[in-house]
């Protein structure tokens, strides 16, 4: 239980620092960068590998550029503003 807890706080945490390097909103605000952080996540290690330290069972480095991508990715299709 408490692994997805830590978990989902890494994953706020991701998505909120890819949000905050692109200058984009994340829709749905928590709920949106945890979700962000999971799928950046796994699409920055899927890409990357899993180097550099890791915690909750993410590599930070290659999540946090996947959660980046990701927040490129989504801003793009659905045209977001700025911060």
């Amino acid at each position: 239980m408490l692994g997805w807890i830590w978990s989902l706080i890494v994953g706020g945490v991701i998505g909120a620092i890819a949000g905050a390097i692109t200058s984009r909103d994340v829709p749905a605000g928590v709920i949106g960068n945890i979700i962000a952080g999971l799928v950046g996540a796994w699409l920055g290690q899927a890409l990357f590998g899993t180097w550099g330290p890791s915690l909750a069972g993410m590599a930070l480095v290659p999540s946090v550029l996947g959660a980046v991508i990701l927040v490129l990715i989504v801003a793009a299709v659905f045209g977001m503003r700025k911060r």
